[in-house]
């Protein structure tokens, strides 16, 4: 009978262990990398898209593109990274496994929290979960004493709380992760080597003691939570007076061709501003020079100096291949060249909408046509500058957010590009053809002037849309004397309806591509955008 209750309470302590079994290593500053190799090459091929520091602190980094983080070889931040790595694996190493699982790891398996040693090469399939059970805290060790593989399309998936930084595998030789596969956690290689596939995912780390780290098309980046700082970003500027305008030359015409909407003031302080339609702006049309723009000019002035003077975090080290879904963080970037915007550009504000963004070029900017940036995780156009030292060539049909500065060099925003933002010169004409332009807060006039009616009130949906369109008002929008118009990429009016109820459905039979939408209220235009029929 005792021996049956003994067997019964070690059943139980299996089943009803607590929720932390494992302490986390202390990484120290080799926490800041997502790739690096005390010993070792670090290398890539295709395009890689990577958030945190690279580098070797013996060997070298090659080929890689723009990165999110700092390129170190062999310098003072690698070496002070190599003592800290081998802290950490120290502690790994001597971590005491509680679970002995079988070396074919995943195909459904679920996971608790614990310590995990298995004593001879080990892989993974299909899905494995790592389930926290509810506790922020918890800790996945995994001890691998010997290779360590993935089938492709394999899967690490973190349930109930679990997070990637408290996820750790210890390798006792080669890690190498197929076509496909997606990881959670800190992999640590001791005196081997790292390969990522392409299409492999990590939401962690990859270092190794003494080996080559090869990537080829993969995406990693460092972990967040576990007591890590949250990334605000760099003190934002004071636009002053100059917040009110979309469209602004401290010196230099400013003209528009055909159907544009703005939604702010426009103007220069010195020149004309000519080609805007009033009915198509909200906000003021300063068509000379006056004692508003004149005061813009001096605080657009200020507000340049201050991000030309902000110390930069992060190099980006290929300007004429910026973009191409490369995702960045809240810092200061800098880019010593001209610069090219292809494809999508991805700020992620990680959660901290209150982030900054500060993105200074040293040379012209311009965007291949269809070029996007694009706003993720709480980030918020107000909150994103753009420094630029040379002319601004936004092309056909990009979609641009924040408040761009071009220093001593002309602006032109093409036909149907759209801004939410602004488009500010200190020096050089502006000019613009048939866009949609809304600027974002920080005018302090919105509360007494005619930017009150910026504040959305009409809403969409689908969008895309193919043959119908939904539209929904709120309250104060919804009355007998407001009106959408609907405008093709040429600016003809396409469709036009009177919007009298809180919800209308319209059908539609229009050609596939980009339309420009201009709601008024009793003549006055309160909204505009763009909509996409597919």
């Amino acid at each position: 009978m005792n021996k049956f209750l003994l067997l019964a309470a070690s059943a139980a302590l299996i089943c009803y262990a607590p929720k932390s079994l494992a302490q986390a290593p202390v990484l120290g500053t080799s926490s800041s990398f997502a790739l690096f190799s005390t010993n070792g090459a670090v290398s890539n091929t295709g395009f890689s898209h990577l958030t945190g520091n690279v580098g070797t602190n013996n060997g070298s980094s090659t080929n890689f593109g723009n990165v999110d983080g700092v390129m170190h070889d062999a310098d003072i931040a690698t070496a002070i990274a190599a003592a800290d790595l081998t802290i950490a694996y120290n502690q790994l190493d001597a971590a005491i496994p509680q679970f002995f699982p079988a070396p074919l790891l995943g195909n459904g398996q679920t996971l608790f929290a614990g310590t995990y040693a298995i004593g001879q090469s080990a892989s993974l399939s299909n899905t494995l979960t790592l389930d926290a059970q509810g506790d922020p805290n918890a800790v996945f060790i995994f001890q691998v004493e010997g290779s360590f593989s993935s089938s492709a399309g394999a899967q690490v998936l973190l349930a109930n709380g679990a997070l990637a930084c408290n996820v750790f595998w210890k390798i006792e030789g080669l890690a190498d992760f197929a076509t496909g596969t997606s990881l959670k956690g800190t992999i640590v290689a001791n005196n081997a080597a790292i390969i990522m596939n392409s299409g492999v995912t990590l939401e962690g780390r990859a270092l190794s003691t003494t080996g080559a780290i090869t990537i080829s098309g993969a995406t990693v980046r460092t972990p967040i939570g576990c007591g890590s700082a949250d990334l605000n970003g760099p003190v934002e500027p004071a636009l002053g007076s100059v917040a009110c305008f979309t469209v602004f030359s401290g010196s230099g015409e400013v003209t528009n061709t055909g159907i544009s909407f703005v939604n702010g003031d426009v103007g220069t302080n010195v020149g004309l501003t000519t080609g805007f339609q009033a009915d198509n702006v909200t906000g003021t049309v300063h068509a000379n020079p006056d004692i508003f723009t004149a005061q813009c000019a001096a605080d657009l002035s200020v507000a340049y100096t201050h991000l030309n003077v902000l110390p930069n975090d992060i190099e980006l080290l290929y300007p004429a291949v910026f973009g191409n879904d490369l995702v960045l963080t809240p810092h200061t970037y800098i880019l010593n060249g001209a610069t090219v915007i292809t494809g999508e550009l991805v700020l992620n504000a990680e959660d901290n909408e209150d982030a900054v963004f500060v993105i200074k070029v040293n040379g012209a900017l311009s965007t291949a046509t269809y070029a996007k940036v694009i706003l993720i995780n709480g980030a918020k156009a107000e909150n994103v500058y753009w420094k630029i030292d040379g002319a601004v060539n936004l092309n056909d049909y990009a979609e641009f957010k924040g408040t761009l500065i071009c220093n001593n060099g002309a602006m032109i925003l093409n036909t149907g590009v759209a801004v939410e933002g602004r488009a500010l010169s200190t020096t050089g004409g502006v000019s613009t053809f048939g866009i949609n332009a809304m600027m974002t807060p920080g005018c302090d006039l919105l509360a007494t002037s005619d930017f009150a009616s910026t504040i959305k009130a009409v809403t969409f949906s689908p969008n895309p849309f193919s043959s119908e369109l939904n539209i929904t008002m709120t309250d104060n929008a919804s009355e007998a004397n407001s009106e959408m118009s609907l405008y093709n990429a040429l600016g003809q009016i396409v469709v036009k309806q009177t919007l009298s109820a809180n919800t209308i459905r319209i059908n539609t039979d229009l050609a596939s591509g980009i339309y420009f939408y201009k709601i008024t209220n009793s003549g006055k235009m309160i909204q505009s955008g763009k909509l996409i029929s597919k």
